[in-house]
């Protein structure tokens, strides 16, 4: 698992930082499977705790895992995504 990379840069005479985050494998497969569970505006519960499964299922959540499980949690708190229960 690699860290970010922080680089200096100058925007309008002030040094911000900026964060250029490491795509792992376990990430790019986690950002496939909630773009595909997303797709329709609604997660199943099943879907919700695969995402979840695939986030851990190497052990350790890297930071892009924790924006996009972050990104997705907002996405379901203001009703973009709905969780649809199991008919």
């Amino acid at each position: 698992m690699r860290s970010p990379i922080w680089k200096p840069k100058k925007y309008d005479s002030e040094v911000r930082v900026e964060v250029q985050m490491v795509v792992t494998r376990s990430g790019a497969k986690l950002a496939d499977v909630i773009m595909k569970a997303i797709e329709d505006s609604a997660i199943t519960v099943a879907e919700y705790e695969e995402i979840f499964s695939v986030a851990s299922e190497d052990g350790a959540i890297d930071t892009h895992e924790q924006a996009l499980l972050r990104e997705l949690n907002t996405l379901i708190q203001d009703k973009i995504v709905v969780i649809k229960k199991a008919p």
